[in-house]
């Protein structure tokens, strides 16, 4: 059986990255390249072309009216953008309580070794009182912080429960980046650079940096393989490639 899919955003660097995964991929069949300037949330259901499986690769700004219009065609939908704080991820969670038959995959990441990465920082933050995280992307990326850098703040900050809230001295001070679940964010926006997290864990006497480097689009495509194959059957939402690929 061959699963159809829409891309919305196939005209971006990752959209047309997940465009040419969709069409190399055994089972699965490109029906829609959309692009995310095209009012996809406001045309018809017919825009995504009948697929069953829509993947939401545009902008913060556009993306939750995405998602909602493609659960209304009936597919499944699968997120690569940013943005998605945990308020827009709760009344996602809601929602999909009326649609038991349908799920949403929101991926901050497709690289297997961020995943690694971030994971390794939540199994060393509750041993280090401090906790900073530094991304950097290219000088094109819109949104700041990265959602792979808010993910990890909040899995830090899970993984922190029993200790408290990491120490973030100082925090008044705008220089000292924007807080996310007590963990301080530093965006840098560079050209030539892809997209680089260090994460930060600090005690008395000593310091651990967890850096994971992306240096080509390919580091992607072993993850959205995997996202795509999981999302078919998916009910609910589930919440980062670790949740796939059973990491953490």
């Amino acid at each position: 059986m061959v699963t159809p899919v829409a891309v919305v955003g196939a005209t971006g660097r990752l959209g047309g990255l997940v465009a040419s995964v969709v069409e190399s991929l055994d089972g699965f069949e490109l029906v829609a390249s959309l692009s995310s300037k095209d009012t996809v949330h406001e045309a018809p259901p017919s825009v995504f072309g009948g697929a069953a499986v829509v993947v939401d690769v545009t902008v913060p700004a556009l993306s939750p009216a995405i998602v909602e219009h493609a659960l209304a065609s009936g597919a499944n939908v699968l997120v690569g953008t940013s943005g998605w704080s945990l308020d827009r991820l709760a009344k996602l969670r809601a929602g999909l309580e009326a649609r038991p038959e349908q799920g949403v995959l929101v991926v901050p990441n497709f690289s297997i070794g961020s995943v690694l990465a971030t994971h390794l920082a939540t199994i060393a933050a509750p041993w280090f009182p401090s906790a900073e995280i530094v991304e950097t992307h290219h000088a094109g990326k819109i949104d700041s912080p990265s959602g792979t850098a808010v993910r990890t703040a909040e899995l830090i900050a899970d993984a922190r429960r029993e200790v408290g809230p990491v120490d973030a001295p100082h925090v008044d001070q705008r220089a000292r980046g924007q807080q996310v679940a007590s963990v301080p964010i530093h965006s840098l926006r560079l050209p030539g650079v892809k997209a680089v997290q260090d994460v930060l864990l600090s005690g008395p006497g000593e310091t651990v940096t967890i850096r994971h480097d992306t240096n080509d689009d390919v580091a992607y495509v072993a993850g959205v393989r995997a996202a795509l194959s999981a999302v078919v059957d998916a009910r609910g939402l589930t919440v980062g490639l670790g949740s796939v690929l059973g990491i953490g």
